[in-house]
């Protein structure tokens, strides 16, 4: 038995000495690659400075109305990710892609993520970037948790919010995805193995690779589009980006919804889950928040969660018909008010 045990305990000290020497070898390619795609990245709009740190705020465009693009989370390079999305609307608008902190070109800032820090680091951005209020938001996600906040806080700067299967405060809140051990334990998990450099060992896994197959981007824009997520996938603040969502989710709960903010809400439905509980629990949460708005819709579109990859022609023209209609129609009733 003492034979056996010794045995079984110089396999676990080679198989702990082998994962060291993996992770080892793993960092110093990591290092030496993040070094060597320094170079790629170009700066791809304007940097915003928050004291040593920096944000930024890439700008297309002209027109009346500025549409503010906001990446949902961990979507590593914002400017890449959404272009076949935002280039149907500079044609005729002016836009502006914010990447927050830990998001694309911007720095990590390495702080608590609390939802009025961000809305207010985004504010000062756009507006130092040369974009003035009032906006019309079109957050993706995770963002759609400040695009609401930012509406119950300062509805006189956003005109309109054009929401791509966002998460509301409450699903957050109702959730508590951050209380659960395991989820928590998941996110910081992935945290530590990217610092390692482990996601380049599963590219496919660390950005999407629709993305890649699609063509509006160059083939120098994919270049800097993976380096791009070689270096920020889950950063710390990616990671107290999700890890703070109930909290923060908290914080716009407890204020009154903004009934007078115009949202279009398009909702993804992805054909092998159009049946399941959570598909449908969505779809009657953005009806039961669409009800309590004076201008709402509820759209349903088919396709998987990042659906600006999928059909941006289809998301331009519904959001277009909806800022023609309804939120020129809001404008109106707010001057007659005034």
């Amino acid at each position: 038995m003492k034979k056996v045990f010794e045995v079984l305990k110089k396999i676990f000290v080679l198989f702990i000495a082998f994962i060291l020497l993996v992770s080892v070898s793993v960092f110093i390619y990591h290092n030496f690659q993040l070094s060597k795609e320094a170079a790629l990245l170009k700066r791809e709009g304007t940097f915003v400075k928050f004291n040593n740190k920096k944000i930024n705020v890439y700008n297309e465009g002209k027109g009346e109305d500025t549409f503010v693009f906001m990446a949902g989370s961990g979507i590593a390079a914002p400017v890449y990710d959404m272009k076949g999305l935002y280039s149907q609307f500079s044609k005729e608008n002016k836009i502006a892609v914010i990447e927050r902190a830990g998001y694309g070109y911007s720095d990590v800032f390495n702080d608590d993520r609390d939802i009025n820090k961000i809305l207010e680091q985004t504010r000062e951005a756009l507006i130092e970037s040369g974009n003035k209020p009032p906006y019309i938001l079109v957050p993706h996600s995770l963002s759609g948790l400040e695009a609401i906040y930012w509406a119950q806080r300062y509805p006189d700067e956003i005109k309109g919010i054009i929401a791509l299967d966002i998460g509301l405060p409450q699903q957050y809140v109702a959730h508590k995805a951050n209380q659960n051990l395991v989820d928590s334990l998941t996110v910081r998990g992935i945290n530590i193995l990217t610092k390692i450099g482990l996601h380049r060992l599963v590219p496919s896994a660390t950005y999407n690779p629709e993305v890649i197959r699609q063509s509006f981007l160059t083939e120098e824009e994919k270049e800097i589009y993976k380096a791009l997520y070689y270096k920020q996938l889950l950063n710390d603040d990616m990671e107290q980006e999700l890890l703070q969502a109930y909290e923060n989710g908290k914080k716009s709960v407890n204020l009154p919804i903004p009934k007078e903010t115009p949202i279009l809400f398009l909702d993804a439905i992805a054909d092998q889950y159009k049946n399941s509980k959570y598909t449908k629990q969505k779809n009657k949460d953005y009806e039961e928040f669409a009800e309590q708005l004076e201008i709402a819709d509820v759209i349903k579109i088919r396709g998987t969660h990042s659906i600006y990859l999928y059909v941006p022609d289809e998301i331009y023209k519904l959001s277009m018909e909806f800022i023609n209609k309804d939120v020129k129609k809001n404008e109106i009733l707010r001057d007659e008010k005034i």
